[in-house]
């Protein structure tokens, strides 16, 4: 979700239909299924990474050692790198290439050659920040285009900025980017209400126009995607009428250049806040996102429970979004296997078919 919307505001501007039958019962297989492997969210970094601000969107290095993520608040953000050495993660720093402007939503390149992240920076030198246009509103100093920098040897280039066809509006967030450099991102409707995900190929070295994304979770909006590095799943966010007031996070599948019908990632992944900001990790088989869940209180509460929640406050559990991180192999490993089981079923009747003409023609000699 992007920063500048407000959990409240962002809950007010998204309607919701109902979503088909079918899908519904699908998303709760697979809700059974997170449950059944205890696949519970882990806060990734606690007080380093995961601190009091807003911190999102954590983006990897091809080896896991490096992340870069946003930091801020509701009128500021920062893209920060922290370095894991020794197994802990260091304490972060402003990025090379952040600190001037409203940055933030990093995405690495899956073989980390360069990055992409969105920004307020004005198109052309001595320009002002960029002004956005959603949820309705103008909001002033809080627009978005996508911004590239290159590896160069330790370091990185200067930031420059992505052509029209990806920058189609002055709010577009959310990069993600596949291995043959195919970028997904979000911007909104003509209307300047809700966000949707639309999809740029890259071929033969330039951005084609961007289209839709062609995913829906039955609800008016879609945001923050996370493709796969070959595009065969995504995660994004969502509502459902079941859901009307909480972003959820969901996973398709693509089959035949098309995405299947988006499943919920169930209550064992989704918090109890919204859900977003959903990236992979260097594996890619594990989600982090952002969530500004608060831990309930049962009252009569005792003073050291009290004790203990004021210190926590002080990390986390504030109403701020943390980093949050789980499992993906619950519905990768499934899909895998679904999938071999129906190449299994393809075999055995490619391989039935010549048994059967073999064993009418033996029956057919006998009764001659």
């Amino acid at each position: 979700m992007h920063p500048a919307v407000s959990h409240d505001h962002f809950n007010s501007r998204w309607i919701w239909p109902t979503l088909i039958g079918a899908a519904a019962l699908f998303a709760l297989g697979s809700v059974t299924h997170a449950a059944a492997t205890g696949n519970s969210p882990k806060l990734f970094g606690e007080g380093v990474i995961s601190g009091p601000a807003d911190d999102r969107a954590p983006t990897f290095s091809p080896d896991g050692n490096t992340v870069f993520f946003g930091r801020g608040n509701p009128s500021q953000f920062t893209v920060l790198v922290s370095h894991r050495i020794d197994g802990s993660w260091s304490e972060p720093e402003i990025a090379p290439f952040s600190g001037c402007w409203r940055d933030l939503e990093p995405s690495m390149a899956p073989d980390g050659s360069y990055l992409i992240f969105a920004s307020n920076r004005p198109a052309s030198k001595g320009g002002k920040p960029l002004d956005g246009h959603y949820g309705g509103k103008v909001a002033l100093g809080k627009g978005g285009n996508l911004w590239r920098v290159d590896r160069v040897g330790s370091g990185w280039s200067d930031a420059h900025r992505l052509p029209d066809s990806v920058n189609v509006s002055d709010s577009v967030f959310a990069p993600t980017i596949s291995s043959d450099g195919t970028l997904y991102f979000m911007h909104p409707d003509a209307q300047g209400n809700h966000f949707h995900l639309f999809r740029s190929a890259y071929s033969r070295g330039s951005y084609q126009p961007a289209t839709p994304a062609g995913l829906d979770a039955g609800g008016t909006a879609e945001v923050d995607p996370a493709v796969a590095p070959d595009e065969s799943f995504i995660i994004f966010s969502s509502r459902s009428p079941e859901h009307p007031q909480q972003s959820r996070l969901f996973i398709a599948f693509r089959d035949n250049q098309n995405w299947n019908t988006p499943i919920d990632l169930g209550d064992e992944v989704n918090e109890e806040g919204d859900n977003n900001e959903a990236r992979l990790g260097a594996d890619h088989r594990s989600l982090y996102f952002s969530t500004n869940t608060v831990e309930p209180v049962t009252y009569p509460s005792t003073r050291e429970l009290t004790a203990s929640a004021l210190a926590r406050m002080l990390v986390r559990d504030n109403g701020n979004d943390n980093i949050w991180t789980v499992s993906l192999a619950p519905w990768l490993d499934r899909r895998a296997g679904n999938a071999a089981a129906r190449t299994s079923r393809s075999d055995g009747r490619l391989h039935s078919q010549p048994m059967a003409s073999s064993a009418f023609r033996a029956l057919n000699f006998v009764t001659e």
